[in-house]
């Protein structure tokens, strides 16, 4: 393998010394022509520009950034580049980058550019808002990038403890946990992932109210048959609002009065 094909293998950016470890000469990292975005860093024509700027600032990408390169779910409304830097690093000048300064969970190896999802949670849980962070956090156990068994061994702030407290695995999306956490007030028994007449539904309120959170995968045959679904549990007595991401994340007010408008009515009783 050549010294472009190694670092591209890692994403295509590396330090010198990984490669003179790998085994690459001075001359043979020279002769490659790659980039050089700071002193001991190499990268590739067709590097991640992100990556690129955290080498140039001796940066870590962290918290909501480096949560969605690592697949969580995230809101999309944040635009700011969130990264860590490395102790000692003095000041920062990363332009339209949020810099985070708190100790890591888990050290951070010197050629590494993306936090590991654990040190990413915990930064997460100090910088959002709780139920965006909460969200995050059920991703993270969601897709087993992560354990509550895991979180209790390191030595979390009050900000992490906190989420730990409430993170789970079973609910479905990022806005099922915005939902769990704005309906935990209300006066009826909320539960998430009930079995109704053969397919689960989002959340059972009291006995008889169903509601249904609409993501990006309901569409075509899905859409469909959540459809029909909607309709035979209203033949068998439900109440169904079914909502969407839009719902959710910016009319969250008007989802909340249909909630309690049929609560009022006592639609959630038998």
């Amino acid at each position: 393998m050549d010294v472009t094909s190694w670092v591209s293998s890692r994403g295509g950016v590396a330090r010198t010394r990984d490669l003179h470890d790998a085994g690459f000469s001075r001359h043979h990292i020279a002769a490659a022509g790659l980039h050089r975005p700071r002193r001991g860093w190499v990268s590739t024509a067709s590097a991640d520009p992100l990556l690129v700027r955290a080498a140039e600032f001796r940066v870590v990408v962290t918290c909501v950034t480096a949560a969605s390169r690592h697949g969580l779910w995230t809101l999309r409304d944040d635009d700011a580049v969130h990264v860590a830097a490395h102790a000692g690093a003095g000041s920062v000048a990363a332009a339209g980058a949020r810099v985070h300064w708190s100790v890591p969970l888990i050290p951070r190896h010197p050629s590494a550019l993306i936090d590991p999802v654990e040190n990413v949670l915990a930064v997460v849980a100090e910088c959002q808002p709780f139920e965006r962070a909460l969200a995050i956090w059920d991703s993270a156990f969601r897709q087993g990038r992560a354990s509550a068994e895991i979180m209790r061994r390191f030595a979390l702030r009050p900000a992490a403890r906190r989420v730990l407290k409430d993170a789970v695995a079973h609910l479905d999306s990022g806005l099922e946990t915005l939902v769990d956490v704005r309906l935990r007030w209300i006066p009826a028994p909320v539960h998430a992932q009930v079995v109704l007449l053969g397919h689960r539904v989002d959340f059972l309120i009291g006995d008889r109210l169903v509601l249904q959170i609409d993501g990006g995968h309901h569409v075509g045959a899905q859409r469909e048959a959540d459809i029909a679904h909607d309709a035979l549990l209203t033949l068998h007595g439900f109440t169904v609002i079914r909502v969407g991401y839009s719902d959710v994340v910016h009319r969250w007010p008007d989802v909340q009065d249909r909630v309690l408008r049929a609560l009022a009515q006592g639609l959630h009783l038998r």
